[in-house]
Order: C-alpha cells, then sequence, then structure tokens
C-alpha cells in the first residue's frame, strides 16, 4: 500500500494527517470543523466512522504487504463524547492477525487525552493467487 494514495480523494475531504503508519500502529489526526459537523453541530459519526475503517485498513495492507490486500467486512464504532471543535487523533493497534482475517482497534482521543470515540474493524485478507 502506497501512502501517497493517501494524500487525495476521501482522505483529503475529512482533512486526514498521518503521523505514523506501520503494520503495527496507525495514528491519524484531523481537526473537527464545521462542514464535518452533523445537524446538531457536532461531528458526524460517520466521520468516526470512516476514520476507524481508514487506521484499520491502512495497518492491515502494510501488515499484509505485498501477500495480498485487505478489506473491511465489519465496522463497528461507539460514539463516546460529543466534539465540535478542536483536534482528534485516532490510533488504531492489532487485536490479531491472521490468515484469513486481522482484527483491530482504534480509539480516538480529543486534545485533552479523552476518548471520545472508539471502534474495531475485522478485515479480510486477499490473496491475489487464492483459488
Amino acid at each position: 500500500m502506497e501512502m501517497s494514495t493517501m494524500s487525495g480523494g476521501f482522505f483529503a475531504l475529512l482533512g486526514l494527517k498521518f503521523d505514523e503508519a506501520s503494520g503495527d500502529r496507525v495514528t491519524i489526526r484531523w481537526e473537527v470543523r464545521p462542514e464535518l459537523h452533523q445537524p446538531y453541530g457536532i461531528q458526524h459519526g460517520g466521520v468516526y466512522c470512516a476514520v476507524v475503517e481508514t487506521a484499520a485498513s491502512v495497518g492491515g495492507g502494510l501488515w499484509l504487504g505485498d501477500r495480498g490486500q485487505v478489506v473491511g467486512v465489519s465496522n463497528q464504532t461507539d460514539f463516546l463524547r460529543a466534539v465540535r471543535t478542536g483536534e482528534l487523533t485516532a490510533v488504531g493497534t492489532p487485536v490479531h492477525r491472521g490468515r484469513s482475517q486481522q482484527l483491530w482497534q482504534v480509539e480516538i482521543t480529543d486534545a485533552e487525552a479523552r476518548l471520545v470515540a472508539r471502534g474495531q474493524v475485522r478485515l479480510q485478507n486477499l490473496y491475489p493467487n487464492a483459488s
């Protein structure tokens, strides 16, 4: 997985910045801003889901490397604290990395290190020559 592919499109729309990206840990930051709010003026839950999926998929893809690709098959994200402004940080780490699937957890905190959302993503490992 090339990190250069993470600089445009949806990632740019969300304003994601990767501080760290490896097969063992992914750290992403972004600024909460009005265009990412839901109608009540707080960070939209879909943004949390997207960031959780991104952190898990990037980490899982880097871990699998040239052996294949990963796709998300389940994303379960809990929203714990409403956020209106400020910078958020997501940290993704593996829970399980197996031959066919991986499970990653992602914790999102605010500038005061308070947990604002937490999620997990199950990834399917896809191998190009598998029948």
